[in-house]
């Protein structure tokens, strides 16, 4: 008896159907064809004890399964499922009326139970889109899965539910989630808040800025100035995500395996702090069997690099490339796979080996030339794609001490909202532009022109603080966002004297 299965292939963030077919007849012999992988081959044995401990047996038959089509390669433990479903209808002990209207995936433990499987979202979706009635996986991936409407998720604990659910034996209550009610609940709920930082008032300046423009930023400073305590306030004030941000981002997430049980979509941007010691892999993903990297799972949210000068400079330079065209390709012999990775980069370091550079208090021990040599770990070309470079210096006692309440996250978010619908009407026609950070030389002198008198202010910053070359189109960028969070249509000299000052490290002087 010839019968067929359904599952899916997961390939960068979206998915293939896979059609199993099973052969059952006279003999003796297994055959699994169609490009399987080890672990797709080690099914057998799962499938063997999960039906006897289910109180089934697995057939004394030739049985000859391919796995279509057969030109892609079938990797890891999520067929399980549909093998051992195909197996036992070939074989007559299953009613095979439904096979063709429901997808299957699933990882099969020794005792029969549905262990949970990577990719669920891009597979529901791909099931919805080739019109089946439903998808079974196992219970932990249904909430994840039931975002998609219009599709039938129905979650299982272990095999013999879904063999007595198509024998018509009992019945699987769908999944079922109000997406949009559980998204906009989640969106503002943070565990940080603006308010909690003292101080430090030049530096959130600087991160509404960044938030408003898309802006890529540096912050420079001695251990303990609260560097990594103002970056992770960051996504606090980043607009909301859409539901498009968010299904694009949580598809990324969940091919990576990094869903939890009871979330269905991500309602908050983002936030990734790889140490300083990964790979270039780890970074921008790949290996034997290609996973997002950490810029993927940063995507529409911040990748945030602490200690900059100690990673790797090889993982460094591999960052130019996803920063300029916002997705990543990963190519091998057979095939290519494509992850988004749009992403607002954020880094912070220590001025000098000792951290004492420039400080108000304590003196650098560090011997000529060592400030300059240890900024010299970034290469040029990285730090041209960082907007903003701002100099923090220690929060006085004075400060830390104080009572009064500072700006909450809530108010410096709705400015940012607003500065974004301004960018949005700015580039509707401009396609693969949203914000600020994403514009070309061209976009530049159509709407960042300044002012008579910002132009002689722009001319006497370049010649009397060295700045280079490069940092001209960033302090026209950073100019047009700080305008639009002023509400004003045209760049004035305050914008672009504001612009200048987050431009530390361009100026020659710096570190000599």
């Amino acid at each position: 008896m010839l019968v067929k299965t359904f599952a899916a292939a997961v390939n960068g963030i979206s998915a293939t159907i896979i059609t199993i077919e099973v052969s059952c007849t006279k003999g003796i012999q297994f055959f699994l064809v169609g490009l399987p992988d080890i672990a797709v081959r080690e099914s057998h044995e799962r499938i063997i004890s999960a039906l006897q401990v289910s109180g089934y047996k697995f057939p004394r038959n030739r049985i000859v399964i391919n796995m279509a089509p057969a030109d892609i390669r079938k990797e890891g433990s999520a067929y399980d499922l549909p093998l051992a479903i195909g197996v036992l209808a070939a074989a007559g002990n299953i009613e095979t009326s439904l096979l063709d209207k429901y997808m299957l995936m699933g990882e099969l433990s020794l005792d029969g139970s549905l262990q949970p499987i990577k990719g669920a979202l891009p597979i529901a979706i791909k099931a919805r889109e080739e019109e089946f009635k439903g998808l079974i996986l196992p219970r932990k991936n249904a909430y994840e899965a039931a975002v998609v409407d219009k599709l039938e998720v129905l979650g299982a604990d272990n095999i013999k539910e879904v063999i007595e659910f198509f024998c018509g034996k009992s019945v699987l209550a769908p999944t079922i989630v109000n997406t949009r009610k559980d998204f906009f609940a989640r969106q503002q709920s943070f565990d940080n808040d603006f308010s909690d930082v003292k101080g430090q008032e030049n530096v959130k300046r600087a991160l509404e800025v960044a938030a408003a423009g898309g802006h890529n930023m540096i912050m420079v400073g001695p251990p303990g100035s609260g560097k990594s305590m103002l970056a992770k306030r960051l996504p606090t004030i980043l607009p909301p995500l859409s539901l498009q941000e968010a299904l694009e981002t949580t598809k990324i997430h969940s091919v990576a395996g990094k869903i939890s049980e009871q979330t269905s979509l991500l309602s908050q941007r983002p936030f990734r702090s790889p140490h300083h010691t990964i790979s270039n892999v780890a970074m921008v993903g790949g290996g034997s069997f290609p996973q997002p990297g950490e810029v993927s799972l940063a995507h529409n949210g911040v990748l945030f690099l602490d200690e900059l000068p100690e990673f790797n400079r090889n993982v460094l330079e591999v960052l130019r490339q996803p920063l300029e065209d916002r997705q990543i390709n990963i190519s091998r012999a057979r095939f290519s796979v494509d992850y988004p990775a749009g992403f607002m980069l954020v880094a912070s370091m220590n001025p000098c080996p000792c951290g004492f550079y420039n400080h108000p208090t304590r003196p650098c021990v560090c011997p000529p030339g060592a400030v300059q040599k240890y900024m010299n770990r970034i290469s040029g070309p990285l730090l041209d794609r960082i907007d903003i470079q701002i100099e923090i210096t220690p929060v006085p006692f004075e400060k830390i001490s104080e009572q009064k309440p500072s700006e909450t996250s809530e108010i410096v978010r709705e400015r940012v909202i607003k500065a974004r619908e301004i960018q949005k009407k700015r580039f509707e026609a401009h396609r693969g532009i949203h914000c600020n950070a994403q514009m070309s030389s061209r976009d530049l002198h159509q709407y960042a022109i300044p002012d008579n008198d910002g132009l002689v202010l722009l001319r006497n910053a370049m010649q009397h603080l060295n700045l280079s070359a490069r940092a001209y189109d960033r302090i026209l960028k950073l100019s047009r966002t700080i305008a639009d969070l002023d509400g004003s249509k045209n760049i004035n000299s305050h914008h672009l004297a504001e612009a200048i000052n987050y431009r530390n490290l361009d100026r020659e002087s710096w570190g000599a």
